[in-house]
């Protein structure tokens, strides 16, 4: 493991920004830190690097503790969200500097300094000043500056928000050739789930400084783990429901009853849950016969409202319970006021008990508080 952390707690004053976290880095993993802003992303990259003294819990490189230790200390790279390239020295000088703590001779820093710029194609503008780049080249110098001195860990806090869209994925595509051809350990903080599912092997989701999910995208994509990584993972309806059988599960959704898949969560019967279902796993037919030969359950409703957002359109429906949900259709959408069956398909419900989750999540917070 290159990087561990354990039970990681840190305050400031009396807020709480990251509560009890651990997790771990294997050797060439890039790990995407996903989550809204304020759940403390970037408070776990301060600790790791070690301009944040954490509050609790330890912090370990190559299976030492580096808790204690000053930045200078630690093998970390890392490359912030707003530029802190020296106005003042050119390309060159600003990726030698982050040698200056090295032990190395002149002839070799001109060297690593070569082959990193030239990992970045920036070795032609080896002699310019940042403020002759564009800001996607100014990224590339803090990358190249950020892996010469080759450390056990790059950490990268949201390193492309402050770019446009376009440049933003020709530097995500960077970023991963950078990241294949050095296979440096990446931790890769972003509130940007697309940027992080496209980029990332394995993502760790924060919800109020707690781990809420970690796994593949894929995985937590389809199966996740929490209300919170269900619905920050892209779109979902979120649709209550009442437990009326436990085998097979089975709720009562939208006025209807609904057996789910048998790995499906199954609390007690009469418990109230909520279902979680992404617009583009729904399907609209116009009959409320839909799903009559087992294939997929349906519910009936309205169409509600038709919205137009050019490669597809949002169908909103109204069931007859007065939930609503949305489904995507790529064509021939039906019109407002259509009486229309929306089917789901049952390994693709997600099942939830609002109440044991805020439990599990009261009862960590006041241990650590208290």
């Amino acid at each position: 493991m290159i990087l561990e952390l354990e039970a990681l707690t840190h305050r400031y004053g009396d807020e709480l920004a990251v509560d009890d976290v651990s997790f771990g880095l294997e050797e060439g993993e890039l790990v995407a830190l996903l989550g809204p802003s304020g759940c403390g992303k970037t408070t776990i990259v301060q600790a790791i690097a070690g301009h944040v003294r954490p509050t609790a819990g330890r912090v370990r490189l190559r299976d030492r503790d580096v808790t204690d230790q000053p930045p200078e200390a630690r093998r970390v790279g890392l490359v912030f969200q707003e530029s802190t390239l020296y106005p003042h020295m050119t390309v060159r000088e600003n990726v030698a500097y982050g040698l200056a703590s090295r032990d190395t001779d002149a002839q070799e820093r001109a060297e690593l300094v070569t082959e990193y710029l030239e990992l970045v194609d920036l070795r032609d503008q080896r002699d310019a000043y940042p403020a002759e780049l564009s800001g996607g080249q100014q990224r590339r110098v803090e990358l190249a500056r950020a892996l010469a001195p080759q450390p056990d860990v790059l950490l990268l806090d949201e390193p492309l928000s402050a770019l446009d869209r376009a440049l933003r994925e020709r530097l995500r595509e960077e970023i991963a050739r950078i990241q294949d051809e050095t296979g440096v350990t990446t931790l890769f903080v972003t509130h940007d789930q697309a940027e992080a599912m496209a980029l990332a092997d394995r993502l760790i989701v924060m919800d109020d400084g707690r781990i809420s999910g970690d796994g593949t995208p894929r995985t937590l994509y389809e199966s996740p783990p929490t209300p919170f990584v269900a619905s920050f993972l892209g779109r979902s309806n979120a649709l209550p429901a009442t437990v009326v059988a436990r085998e097979p599960p089975t709720v009562t959704l939208g006025g209807r009853e609904i057996t789910l898949r048998s790995s499906a969560r199954s609390p007690p019967v009469g418990a109230s849950v909520t279902c979680h279902v992404r617009p583009e796993d729904l399907s609209l037919t116009p009959s409320t016969d839909a799903g009559a030969d087992g294939t997929a359950p349906s519910i009936p409703g309205e169409v509600a409202a038709v919205t137009d957002v050019g490669r597809r359109y949002d169908v909103t429906v109204r069931t007859e319970t007065g939930d609503e949900l949305v489904a995507e259709v790529t064509d021939d959408p039906p019109t407002a006021g259509d009486r229309v069956a929306v089917e789901l398909p049952r390994d693709r419900i997600a099942v939830f008990d609002p109440a044991e989750y805020e439990r599990e999540h009261l009862a960590a917070a006041n241990e650590t508080r208290g």
